[in-house]
Protein backbone atom coordinates (compact mmCIF):
# COMPACT_ATOMS: atom_id res chain seq x y z
CA UNK A 1 0.00 0.00 0.00
CA UNK A 2 0.96 3.10 -0.73
CA UNK A 3 2.10 5.68 2.46
CA UNK A 4 1.86 9.47 2.71
CA UNK A 5 5.04 9.26 4.83
CA UNK A 6 6.79 6.74 2.58
CA UNK A 7 10.25 7.53 1.34
CA UNK A 8 10.54 6.44 -2.63
CA UNK A 9 13.41 8.07 -3.64
CA UNK A 10 15.58 5.28 -3.13
CA UNK A 11 14.22 2.61 -4.31
CA UNK A 12 12.80 3.79 -7.73
CA UNK A 13 15.69 3.40 -10.40
CA UNK A 14 15.77 5.80 -13.58
CA UNK A 15 13.83 4.41 -16.43
CA UNK A 16 16.51 3.27 -19.30
CA UNK A 17 15.91 5.76 -22.08
CA UNK A 18 16.34 3.77 -25.44
CA UNK A 19 19.04 5.22 -27.33
CA UNK A 20 21.12 4.77 -30.82
CA UNK A 21 23.66 3.03 -31.98
CA UNK A 22 27.15 5.15 -31.68
CA UNK A 23 28.73 3.97 -34.78
CA UNK A 24 27.90 4.79 -38.01
CA UNK A 25 25.76 2.18 -40.08
CA UNK A 26 27.52 2.99 -43.27
CA UNK A 27 31.71 3.32 -41.91
CA UNK A 28 30.82 1.25 -38.45
CA UNK A 29 34.11 3.27 -37.25
CA UNK A 30 33.52 7.49 -36.74
CA UNK A 31 31.07 7.51 -34.02
CA UNK A 32 27.34 9.16 -35.69
CA UNK A 33 26.92 12.48 -35.67
CA UNK A 34 23.01 12.51 -36.77
CA UNK A 35 20.12 9.67 -37.07
CA UNK A 36 17.73 10.56 -40.31
CA UNK A 37 15.45 7.43 -39.83
CA UNK A 38 15.47 5.06 -36.89
CA UNK A 39 18.14 2.93 -37.26
CA UNK A 40 20.08 5.24 -39.80
CA UNK A 41 23.00 7.00 -38.24
CA UNK A 42 25.82 8.50 -40.02
CA UNK A 43 28.61 9.98 -38.91
CA UNK A 44 29.75 13.56 -40.93
CA UNK A 45 31.77 12.53 -43.75
CA UNK A 46 29.45 9.50 -44.43
CA UNK A 47 26.12 11.91 -44.16
CA UNK A 48 27.89 13.89 -46.81
CA UNK A 49 28.80 11.35 -49.28
CA UNK A 50 25.65 10.00 -48.79
CA UNK A 51 23.90 13.25 -49.44
CA UNK A 52 25.93 14.09 -52.89
CA UNK A 53 25.93 11.09 -54.18
CA UNK A 54 21.98 11.26 -54.10
CA UNK A 55 22.29 14.61 -56.30
CA UNK A 56 24.48 13.37 -58.72
CA UNK A 57 22.66 10.00 -58.91
CA UNK A 58 19.25 11.81 -60.33
CA UNK A 59 21.18 13.56 -63.03
CA UNK A 60 22.34 10.80 -63.98
CA UNK A 61 19.60 8.54 -64.03
CA UNK A 62 17.34 10.35 -66.19
CA UNK A 63 20.09 12.02 -68.80
CA UNK A 64 18.40 15.00 -69.24
CA UNK A 65 20.84 17.73 -69.03
CA UNK A 66 23.21 17.32 -71.49
CA UNK A 67 27.03 18.21 -70.74
CA UNK A 68 27.45 21.44 -71.65
CA UNK A 69 24.29 22.90 -71.69
CA UNK A 70 22.89 25.60 -69.96
CA UNK A 71 21.11 25.88 -66.46
CA UNK A 72 19.26 28.17 -64.52
CA UNK A 73 19.23 27.61 -61.18
CA UNK A 74 16.04 29.28 -59.54
CA UNK A 75 17.21 30.13 -55.64
CA UNK A 76 14.71 31.64 -53.68
CA UNK A 77 17.31 31.93 -50.50
CA UNK A 78 15.28 29.39 -48.87
CA UNK A 79 17.30 26.05 -47.29
CA UNK A 80 16.62 23.64 -50.18
CA UNK A 81 17.48 25.96 -53.06
CA UNK A 82 21.07 27.26 -50.98
CA UNK A 83 21.93 23.33 -50.34
CA UNK A 84 20.52 22.59 -54.14
CA UNK A 85 23.34 25.67 -54.72
CA UNK A 86 25.95 23.99 -52.94
CA UNK A 87 25.50 21.02 -54.24
CA UNK A 88 26.12 21.97 -57.87
CA UNK A 89 28.72 24.63 -56.91
CA UNK A 90 31.02 21.23 -55.17
CA UNK A 91 30.00 19.42 -57.89
CA UNK A 92 31.40 21.49 -60.49
CA UNK A 93 35.32 21.94 -58.66
CA UNK A 94 37.96 20.24 -59.85
CA UNK A 95 38.26 18.27 -56.66
CA UNK A 96 34.97 16.91 -57.29
CA UNK A 97 34.81 13.29 -58.02
CA UNK A 98 32.31 12.64 -60.75
CA UNK A 99 32.48 16.59 -62.10
CA UNK A 100 28.83 17.84 -63.06
CA UNK A 101 29.17 18.79 -66.70
CA UNK A 102 26.76 21.85 -67.53
CA UNK A 103 27.17 25.76 -67.58
CA UNK A 104 25.46 27.18 -64.44
CA UNK A 105 23.40 30.38 -63.46
CA UNK A 106 21.38 31.38 -60.77
CA UNK A 107 18.35 33.66 -60.69
CA UNK A 108 16.26 35.21 -57.79
CA UNK A 109 13.35 36.94 -57.47
CA UNK A 110 12.25 40.18 -55.33
CA UNK A 111 9.16 39.53 -54.06
CA UNK A 112 9.07 42.22 -51.80
CA UNK A 113 6.52 44.18 -53.20
CA UNK A 114 4.23 41.42 -52.95
CA UNK A 115 4.36 41.27 -49.23
CA UNK A 116 4.82 45.05 -48.87
CA UNK A 117 8.53 45.37 -47.30
CA UNK A 118 9.86 48.53 -47.54
CA UNK A 119 12.98 49.66 -49.80
CA UNK A 120 15.58 49.38 -47.21
CA UNK A 121 14.31 46.13 -45.96
CA UNK A 122 14.44 44.78 -49.81
CA UNK A 123 17.84 45.94 -50.40
CA UNK A 124 19.32 44.07 -47.30
CA UNK A 125 17.67 41.05 -48.44
CA UNK A 126 19.51 41.35 -51.94
CA UNK A 127 22.93 42.36 -50.58
CA UNK A 128 22.77 39.53 -48.01
CA UNK A 129 22.29 37.08 -51.35
CA UNK A 130 24.17 38.48 -53.36
CA UNK A 131 27.34 38.18 -51.50
CA UNK A 132 26.40 34.03 -51.41
CA UNK A 133 25.81 34.52 -55.55
CA UNK A 134 29.12 36.45 -55.93
CA UNK A 135 30.75 33.66 -53.57
CA UNK A 136 29.79 31.02 -56.14
CA UNK A 137 31.50 32.70 -59.45
CA UNK A 138 28.54 31.55 -61.42
CA UNK A 139 26.53 34.36 -62.96
CA UNK A 140 23.68 35.73 -61.25
CA UNK A 141 20.37 37.71 -62.05
CA UNK A 142 18.52 39.62 -59.31
CA UNK A 143 14.78 39.87 -60.66
CA UNK A 144 12.36 41.93 -59.12
CA UNK A 145 8.56 40.87 -59.24
CA UNK A 146 7.26 43.87 -60.99
CA UNK A 147 8.98 42.94 -63.95
CA UNK A 148 6.44 40.07 -64.77
CA UNK A 149 4.14 43.27 -66.18
CA UNK A 150 6.41 43.76 -68.78
CA UNK A 151 6.89 40.56 -70.06
CA UNK A 152 5.67 39.94 -73.43
CA UNK A 153 2.82 37.54 -74.94
CA UNK A 154 5.40 34.72 -75.36
CA UNK A 155 6.07 33.88 -72.40
CA UNK A 156 2.37 31.67 -72.45
CA UNK A 157 3.25 30.69 -75.67
CA UNK A 158 4.30 27.11 -75.53
CA UNK A 159 7.43 26.80 -77.91
CA UNK A 160 8.44 23.93 -79.94
CA UNK A 161 10.42 21.50 -78.06
CA UNK A 162 13.60 20.08 -78.99
CA UNK A 163 13.18 16.93 -81.15
CA UNK A 164 13.63 14.05 -78.55
CA UNK A 165 17.33 12.19 -79.19
CA UNK A 166 18.58 8.87 -78.78
CA UNK A 167 19.84 7.02 -75.40
CA UNK A 168 23.17 7.27 -77.23
CA UNK A 169 22.91 11.05 -77.72
CA UNK A 170 24.07 11.66 -74.36
CA UNK A 171 27.48 9.08 -74.12
CA UNK A 172 28.02 10.82 -77.32
CA UNK A 173 28.09 14.48 -76.01
CA UNK A 174 30.01 13.00 -72.82
CA UNK A 175 32.88 12.44 -74.78
CA UNK A 176 32.82 15.94 -77.02
CA UNK A 177 32.72 17.52 -74.19
CA UNK A 178 35.73 15.22 -72.13
CA UNK A 179 37.46 15.70 -75.80
CA UNK A 180 36.86 19.33 -76.34
CA UNK A 181 37.82 20.09 -72.61
CA UNK A 182 34.66 21.31 -71.50
CA UNK A 183 36.49 23.65 -68.47
CA UNK A 184 36.47 26.43 -71.24
CA UNK A 185 32.72 26.73 -71.13
CA UNK A 186 31.98 27.84 -67.57
CA UNK A 187 31.56 31.52 -66.69
CA UNK A 188 34.26 33.95 -65.24
CA UNK A 189 33.41 35.28 -61.63
CA UNK A 190 30.68 38.00 -62.25
CA UNK A 191 31.76 41.67 -61.34
CA UNK A 192 29.25 43.16 -58.21
CA UNK A 193 26.55 45.10 -59.85
CA UNK A 194 23.73 46.71 -57.96
CA UNK A 195 19.90 45.75 -58.56
CA UNK A 196 18.24 48.75 -59.76
CA UNK A 197 14.52 48.76 -57.71
CA UNK A 198 11.51 49.33 -59.65
CA UNK A 199 9.62 52.56 -60.13
CA UNK A 200 7.28 53.12 -57.48
CA UNK A 201 4.22 52.99 -60.17
CA UNK A 202 5.14 49.34 -60.71
CA UNK A 203 5.14 48.51 -57.48
CA UNK A 204 1.82 49.82 -56.93
CA UNK A 205 0.61 48.22 -59.91
CA UNK A 206 1.57 44.79 -58.55
CA UNK A 207 -0.03 45.15 -54.97
CA UNK A 208 -3.22 46.16 -56.95
CA UNK A 209 -3.39 42.97 -58.54
CA UNK A 210 -2.52 40.84 -55.81
CA UNK A 211 -5.29 42.97 -53.65
CA UNK A 212 -7.75 42.26 -56.16
CA UNK A 213 -7.41 38.32 -55.13
CA UNK A 214 -10.04 37.81 -52.18
CA UNK A 215 -8.42 34.88 -50.81
CA UNK A 216 -4.80 33.22 -49.83
CA UNK A 217 -5.45 30.50 -51.35
CA UNK A 218 -5.88 31.54 -54.76
CA UNK A 219 -3.02 34.72 -54.21
CA UNK A 220 -0.49 32.32 -53.47
CA UNK A 221 -1.66 30.10 -56.87
CA UNK A 222 -1.38 33.12 -58.96
CA UNK A 223 1.89 34.43 -57.70
CA UNK A 224 3.45 31.10 -58.04
CA UNK A 225 2.33 31.32 -61.74
CA UNK A 226 3.89 35.25 -61.84
CA UNK A 227 6.73 33.94 -60.41
CA UNK A 228 7.55 30.58 -62.85
CA UNK A 229 6.89 32.97 -65.65
CA UNK A 230 9.65 35.25 -65.03
CA UNK A 231 12.29 32.53 -64.29
CA UNK A 232 10.90 30.99 -67.62
CA UNK A 233 10.93 34.49 -69.89
CA UNK A 234 14.82 34.85 -68.19
CA UNK A 235 15.44 31.52 -69.12
CA UNK A 236 14.56 31.98 -72.69
CA UNK A 237 16.34 35.61 -73.14
CA UNK A 238 19.56 34.48 -71.62
CA UNK A 239 20.23 31.04 -73.59
CA UNK A 240 19.21 28.76 -70.40
CA UNK A 241 17.79 25.48 -71.74
CA UNK A 242 16.77 24.18 -68.20
CA UNK A 243 15.59 25.56 -65.43
CA UNK A 244 16.26 23.80 -61.88
CA UNK A 245 14.29 24.14 -58.84
CA UNK A 246 14.75 23.68 -55.10
CA UNK A 247 11.80 21.79 -54.64
CA UNK A 248 12.30 18.93 -51.67
CA UNK A 249 10.40 15.84 -50.85
CA UNK A 250 8.76 17.28 -48.61
CA UNK A 251 7.36 20.75 -50.35
CA UNK A 252 6.52 18.16 -53.20
CA UNK A 253 4.24 16.05 -50.80
CA UNK A 254 2.39 19.10 -49.70
CA UNK A 255 2.31 20.25 -52.54
CA UNK A 256 0.80 16.73 -54.39
CA UNK A 257 -2.10 17.05 -51.64
CA UNK A 258 -2.85 20.74 -51.98
CA UNK A 259 -3.25 20.32 -56.00
CA UNK A 260 -5.58 17.47 -55.49
CA UNK A 261 -7.44 19.93 -53.46
CA UNK A 262 -6.87 23.12 -55.51
CA UNK A 263 -8.78 20.27 -58.75
CA UNK A 264 -5.38 20.10 -60.44
CA UNK A 265 -5.34 16.71 -60.14
CA UNK A 266 -4.66 16.63 -64.16
CA UNK A 267 -1.54 18.27 -64.28
CA UNK A 268 -0.22 16.44 -61.16
CA UNK A 269 2.43 14.37 -63.14
CA UNK A 270 4.11 18.03 -64.53
CA UNK A 271 3.82 19.71 -60.75
CA UNK A 272 5.29 16.91 -59.14
CA UNK A 273 7.84 14.89 -61.27
CA UNK A 274 11.52 16.05 -62.10
CA UNK A 275 10.94 17.24 -65.19
CA UNK A 276 8.65 19.16 -66.99
CA UNK A 277 8.38 19.98 -70.30
CA UNK A 278 4.75 21.82 -70.88
CA UNK A 279 6.97 25.48 -71.79
CA UNK A 280 8.18 23.40 -74.91
CA UNK A 281 12.14 24.61 -75.17
CA UNK A 282 12.54 25.51 -71.54
CA UNK A 283 12.17 22.06 -69.41
CA UNK A 284 12.02 22.47 -65.15
CA UNK A 285 14.17 19.96 -63.55
CA UNK A 286 13.75 19.40 -59.61
CA UNK A 287 16.77 17.47 -58.45
CA UNK A 288 16.26 18.06 -55.06
CA UNK A 289 12.76 15.54 -54.95
CA UNK A 290 14.87 12.92 -52.91
CA UNK A 291 15.73 15.10 -50.03
CA UNK A 292 13.91 15.74 -46.84
CA UNK A 293 13.10 18.92 -45.28
CA UNK A 294 14.90 17.22 -42.57
CA UNK A 295 17.91 16.18 -44.46
CA UNK A 296 18.55 19.24 -46.29
CA UNK A 297 18.87 21.53 -42.60
CA UNK A 298 21.20 18.51 -41.39
CA UNK A 299 23.46 18.97 -44.02
CA UNK A 300 23.05 22.64 -44.19
CA UNK A 301 23.74 22.51 -40.34
CA UNK A 302 26.89 20.38 -40.39
CA UNK A 303 28.56 22.10 -43.33
CA UNK A 304 27.56 25.57 -42.88
CA UNK A 305 25.24 26.22 -46.31
CA UNK A 306 24.36 30.24 -46.31
CA UNK A 307 20.51 30.88 -46.26
CA UNK A 308 18.47 34.04 -45.79
CA UNK A 309 15.19 33.96 -44.04
CA UNK A 310 12.54 35.32 -46.59
CA UNK A 311 8.66 36.20 -45.35
CA UNK A 312 6.54 35.21 -48.18
CA UNK A 313 2.94 36.09 -48.67
CA UNK A 314 1.54 33.02 -45.67
CA UNK A 315 4.14 34.23 -43.10
CA UNK A 316 2.61 34.52 -39.46
CA UNK A 317 -0.90 33.17 -40.41
CA UNK A 318 -2.87 30.78 -39.04
CA UNK A 319 -3.14 26.84 -40.12
CA UNK A 320 -6.79 27.58 -41.51
CA UNK A 321 -5.85 31.35 -43.75
CA UNK A 322 -4.93 28.85 -47.32
CA UNK A 323 -5.15 25.38 -48.42
CA UNK A 324 -1.72 25.52 -48.95
CA UNK A 325 -1.20 26.33 -45.45
CA UNK A 326 -3.46 23.93 -43.84
CA UNK A 327 -2.36 21.26 -46.12
CA UNK A 328 1.63 21.53 -44.96
CA UNK A 329 0.22 21.87 -41.28
CA UNK A 330 -1.44 18.40 -41.58
CA UNK A 331 1.72 16.61 -43.20
CA UNK A 332 4.41 18.00 -41.04
CA UNK A 333 2.52 17.15 -38.07
CA UNK A 334 1.63 13.61 -38.94
CA UNK A 335 5.18 13.17 -40.46
CA UNK A 336 6.05 14.07 -36.68
CA UNK A 337 4.11 10.75 -35.54
CA UNK A 338 4.22 8.81 -38.61
CA UNK A 339 7.88 8.93 -40.30
CA UNK A 340 7.13 7.42 -43.20
CA UNK A 341 4.27 10.05 -44.00
CA UNK A 342 6.34 12.38 -46.71
CA UNK A 343 7.90 9.43 -48.45
CA UNK A 344 5.01 7.65 -49.00
CA UNK A 345 2.89 10.45 -50.04
CA UNK A 346 6.07 11.23 -52.49
CA UNK A 347 6.26 7.45 -53.95
CA UNK A 348 2.73 8.26 -55.05
CA UNK A 349 3.88 11.37 -56.92
CA UNK A 350 6.60 8.98 -59.00
CA UNK A 351 3.97 6.93 -60.21
CA UNK A 352 1.83 9.95 -62.11
CA UNK A 353 2.01 10.05 -65.91
CA UNK A 354 0.57 12.73 -67.77
CA UNK A 355 -1.99 11.39 -70.25
CA UNK A 356 -0.73 13.88 -72.90
CA UNK A 357 2.80 14.48 -72.85
CA UNK A 358 3.47 15.16 -76.82
CA UNK A 359 1.79 18.06 -78.42
CA UNK A 360 1.29 19.00 -81.90
CA UNK A 361 1.73 22.61 -82.90
CA UNK A 362 -2.46 22.28 -84.07
CA UNK A 363 -2.94 21.37 -80.16
CA UNK A 364 -1.02 24.73 -79.03
CA UNK A 365 -4.59 26.66 -77.94
CA UNK A 366 -5.46 23.58 -76.01
CA UNK A 367 -3.45 24.63 -73.19
CA UNK A 368 -3.76 26.55 -70.06
CA UNK A 369 -3.72 30.64 -70.14
CA UNK A 370 -1.75 30.39 -67.08
CA UNK A 371 -0.18 27.45 -65.88
CA UNK A 372 0.32 26.03 -69.83
CA UNK A 373 -0.94 22.55 -68.95
CA UNK A 374 -3.56 20.62 -70.87
CA UNK A 375 -6.85 21.90 -70.60
CA UNK A 376 -9.14 19.61 -68.34
CA UNK A 377 -12.17 20.86 -69.20
CA UNK A 378 -12.97 19.25 -72.37
CA UNK A 379 -15.10 16.12 -71.13
CA UNK A 380 -18.13 14.29 -71.27
CA UNK A 381 -21.25 15.93 -70.29
CA UNK A 382 -22.29 13.61 -67.48
CA UNK A 383 -19.49 14.78 -65.20
CA UNK A 384 -18.42 16.51 -62.21
CA UNK A 385 -16.73 19.57 -64.28
CA UNK A 386 -19.85 19.65 -66.26
CA UNK A 387 -21.85 19.54 -62.94
CA UNK A 388 -19.76 22.66 -61.53
CA UNK A 389 -20.29 24.96 -64.31
CA UNK A 390 -24.20 24.10 -63.96
CA UNK A 391 -24.51 24.86 -60.72
CA UNK A 392 -22.23 28.25 -61.44
CA UNK A 393 -24.52 29.11 -64.38
CA UNK A 394 -28.01 28.75 -62.46
CA UNK A 395 -26.01 30.99 -59.49
CA UNK A 396 -25.24 33.57 -61.94
CA UNK A 397 -28.60 33.67 -63.54
CA UNK A 398 -30.39 33.44 -60.24
CA UNK A 399 -28.51 36.65 -58.80
CA UNK A 400 -29.17 37.93 -62.41
CA UNK A 401 -33.01 37.73 -62.27
CA UNK A 402 -32.98 39.12 -58.46
CA UNK A 403 -30.86 42.19 -59.45
CA UNK A 404 -33.17 42.80 -62.49
CA UNK A 405 -36.38 42.44 -60.45
CA UNK A 406 -34.75 44.61 -57.60
CA UNK A 407 -34.53 47.92 -60.99
CA UNK A 408 -37.64 47.16 -62.33
CA UNK A 409 -39.71 47.15 -58.70
CA UNK A 410 -41.41 50.88 -58.65
CA UNK A 411 -40.17 53.19 -56.25
CA UNK A 412 -43.20 55.78 -55.25
CA UNK A 413 -40.91 58.18 -53.67
CA UNK A 414 -38.71 58.31 -56.89
CA UNK A 415 -39.72 59.51 -60.73
CA UNK A 416 -39.03 56.85 -63.25
CA UNK A 417 -36.41 58.38 -65.59
CA UNK A 418 -35.82 56.08 -68.56
CA UNK A 419 -32.39 54.96 -69.78
CA UNK A 420 -30.89 57.48 -72.68
CA UNK A 421 -31.73 55.78 -76.27
CA UNK A 422 -28.87 53.72 -77.34
CA UNK A 423 -27.26 53.69 -74.03
CA UNK A 424 -27.64 50.62 -71.09
CA UNK A 425 -28.41 52.11 -67.85
CA UNK A 426 -26.02 49.50 -66.28
CA UNK A 427 -23.27 51.12 -67.48
CA UNK A 428 -23.98 53.63 -64.51
CA UNK A 429 -25.47 52.29 -62.07
CA UNK A 430 -23.79 48.18 -63.06
CA UNK A 431 -27.27 46.64 -63.08
CA UNK A 432 -29.63 44.89 -65.45
CA UNK A 433 -31.84 47.11 -67.22
CA UNK A 434 -34.40 44.63 -68.26
CA UNK A 435 -34.24 45.66 -72.04
CA UNK A 436 -34.43 42.41 -74.50
CA UNK A 437 -30.99 42.26 -76.13
CA UNK A 438 -30.27 40.26 -79.63
CA UNK A 439 -30.33 37.31 -77.03
CA UNK A 440 -33.30 37.68 -75.07
CA UNK A 441 -31.60 39.17 -72.23
CA UNK A 442 -30.34 42.79 -71.31
CA UNK A 443 -29.09 44.76 -73.55
CA UNK A 444 -26.02 44.35 -71.76
CA UNK A 445 -25.73 40.94 -71.66
CA UNK A 446 -24.31 40.45 -75.07
CA UNK A 447 -20.89 41.49 -73.92
CA UNK A 448 -19.56 38.29 -71.35
CA UNK A 449 -18.00 39.56 -68.84
CA UNK A 450 -14.13 39.19 -69.21
CA UNK A 451 -14.12 36.76 -66.29
CA UNK A 452 -16.23 34.63 -68.18
CA UNK A 453 -14.29 35.02 -71.57
CA UNK A 454 -10.95 34.25 -69.68
CA UNK A 455 -12.50 31.21 -68.22
CA UNK A 456 -12.66 29.45 -71.51
CA UNK A 457 -9.19 29.68 -71.61
CA UNK A 458 -7.86 27.95 -68.33
CA UNK A 459 -8.01 25.04 -66.77
CA UNK A 460 -10.15 23.80 -63.92
CA UNK A 461 -8.00 24.96 -61.38
CA UNK A 462 -6.71 28.23 -62.76
CA UNK A 463 -10.48 29.26 -63.55
CA UNK A 464 -10.87 29.11 -59.68
CA UNK A 465 -7.98 31.16 -59.14
CA UNK A 466 -9.76 33.52 -61.82
CA UNK A 467 -13.25 33.46 -60.10
CA UNK A 468 -11.61 34.51 -56.74
CA UNK A 469 -10.96 38.01 -58.54
CA UNK A 470 -12.84 41.11 -58.12
CA UNK A 471 -11.59 42.35 -61.60
CA UNK A 472 -9.33 40.49 -64.06
CA UNK A 473 -8.26 43.91 -65.80
CA UNK A 474 -5.40 44.31 -63.24
CA UNK A 475 -3.59 40.98 -64.65
CA UNK A 476 -0.93 41.79 -66.75
CA UNK A 477 -0.92 43.19 -70.15
CA UNK A 478 0.82 39.85 -71.76
CA UNK A 479 -1.57 37.68 -69.83
CA UNK A 480 -4.80 39.67 -71.69
CA UNK A 481 -3.06 40.24 -74.92
CA UNK A 482 -2.79 36.45 -75.49
CA UNK A 483 -6.04 35.68 -74.71
CA UNK A 484 -7.72 38.20 -77.05
CA UNK A 485 -5.28 36.48 -79.76
CA UNK A 486 -6.92 33.29 -78.60
CA UNK A 487 -9.73 34.21 -78.58
CA UNK A 488 -9.93 35.61 -82.23
CA UNK A 489 -7.94 32.63 -83.63
CA UNK A 490 -11.22 30.18 -82.10
CA UNK A 491 -13.64 33.19 -83.68
CA UNK A 492 -12.04 32.46 -87.01
CA UNK A 493 -11.74 28.85 -86.73
CA UNK A 494 -15.04 28.70 -86.17
CA UNK A 495 -16.39 30.81 -88.81
CA UNK A 496 -14.49 28.81 -91.13
CA UNK A 497 -15.29 25.69 -89.88
CA UNK A 498 -17.44 24.97 -92.90
CA UNK A 499 -14.05 24.66 -94.93
CA UNK A 500 -11.80 22.92 -93.11
CA UNK A 501 -11.22 18.80 -93.51
CA UNK A 502 -11.76 16.58 -90.89
CA UNK A 503 -8.73 13.97 -90.44
CA UNK A 504 -10.70 11.07 -92.00
CA UNK A 505 -11.00 13.77 -95.28
CA UNK A 506 -7.21 13.75 -95.89
CA UNK A 507 -6.90 10.82 -97.46
CA UNK A 508 -10.15 11.30 -100.04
Amino acid sequence: MCQVDEDYRGEVERAAVPSVSKKCVKCKEAPAALVIRAGDAYCRLCFKDFFVHKFKAVLGKNRIIFPGEKVLLAVSGGPSSCSMLRQVQEGLSQKANKKLRFVPGIAYIDEGAAIGQSVEERQRTVAELQAVFQATGFPFYILPLEQVLDLPASVVATNPSPSEQPASAYKAAVGHFVETDGSNNFPTPQEPKKMLLPHVQESHTLQQLLGSVKTLTAREELLNTLRQHLLVHTARTEGYSKLMLGDSCTRLAVKLLTSISLGRGAQLAQDTGFSDSRYGDIILVRPMRDYSAKEIAYYNHLFTVPSVVIPSVDTKTVDKASIQRLTESFVTKLQADFPSTVSTIYRTSEKLQSACMKWSGAERCDRCLLCLCSLDTAVEEPSAFQATLLSDQLSGSKCLRGSAAETLRPNPGRPESPAPTGQCCSSAGGRDCGRPGSDGGCCSSAKLPETTRLKSLLCYSCALTIRDMSTVNHLPQYILSEAQRRQRRSQMREEISEFLLDDGDEGN
